[in-house]
């Protein structure tokens, strides 16, 4: 008797213990980001915080090859009463109290982490939503990253078409010939425009990453962009609450670790598995707190 649905994860060759790894994307790319360096792999994560959408990730990846420092004209008054300076190229984790303030924490991580983007190998991509908003006061009408609590009358709203959203992922790509892609697709559901709006953000995106993937021979060139099912995992095997978080929309702790061990069968090499349980063991020493 089967009591769920076993989704299968063909074996992906992708990571070894010397491969420089960097993580873009949504929050779930915060989750696999931080148990990789957890589990002693060198990465960087999410240098311009959580991003969702191709086109902020593609405008990322554009500022990460420039390493172009941003400058007062980037400087945005965060809405909402909040009193904060951020930028529409930033997560609000990265706002700070005056311009000054929120320039300097930008551009020392820019200039780090476009340092290790050059340098590294290994690019997982983790898309949260093909919706998009344009700031209409801008040059250009320029996607943002982030609204900032601004006023939704400063900002246009549409879905990004399948076509754009395999462009611009193509282009990350193509770009880049010294690196290796792993895309996902996060499982965290954007509710904003209703489950069936959300439904259609989603497979917009999947279908956008089965073009790019058809196009480039995946299995025929062992260095071509492949894609981890970490969307289906939970969607399709993990269908129950019990692994959500409390806003039913994050995963629980329970399916992330479960989610993390699917991704190591995947996508390391068997070999490097005692190296790194022996690193996570490491690291949940050195985060306990011990009584006093």
């Amino acid at each position: 008797m089967k009591l769920f649905t076993e989704v299968s994860c063909k074996k992906i060759p992708f990571l070894s213990a010397s491969d420089r790894i960097f993580v873009l994307g949504s929050c779930f790319a915060d989750a696999i980001g931080t148990r990789l360096a957890d589990a002693g792999f060198d990465v960087a994560c999410n240098p311009f915080g959580t991003l969702y959408n191709p086109a902020s990730l593609a405008a990322a990846v554009a500022r990460l090859d420039s390493a172009e420092p941003f400058g007062p004209q980037d400087c945005v008054e965060m809405g909402a009463g909040a009193g904060r300076i951020c930028s529409f190229s930033h997560h609000t984790s990265f706002a700070r109290a005056t311009a000054q303030e929120f320039l300097a924490h930008a551009n020392a991580r820019l200039q780090e982490d476009a340092a290790r983007w050059r340098a590294c190998t290994h690019v997982i991509l983790t898309l949260g939503t093909a919706r998009v908003w344009r700031a209409l006061d801008l040059p250009g009408r320029p996607v943002v990253a982030n609204c900032l609590k601004r006023p939704a009358w400063e900002f246009s709203h549409e879905l990004l078409s399948v076509d754009a959203c395999a462009a611009l992922l193509r282009t990350i790509v193509e770009t880049h010939p010294d690196k290796r892609f792993l895309f996902t697709v996060s499982p965290i559901r954007h509710l904003g425009d209703g489950a069936h709006g959300n439904t259609l953000s989603k497979a917009t995106l999947h279908l956008a990453v089965e073009e790019l993937l058809s196009a480039s021979h995946p299995g025929l060139d062992p260095g071509s962009p492949a894609y981890f099912p970490a969307y289906e995992i939970l969607l399709d095997e993990l269908r129950d609450y019990r692994f959500y978080g409390e806003d039913l929309v994050h995963p629980a702790p329970a399916a992330v670790q479960i989610i993390w061990e699917r991704f190591l069968d995947a996508c390391t090499d068997p070999a490097d598995r005692p190296r790194i349980l022996a690193a996570e063991k490491a690291a949940r020493a050195a985060a306990h707190r011990p009584l006093r």
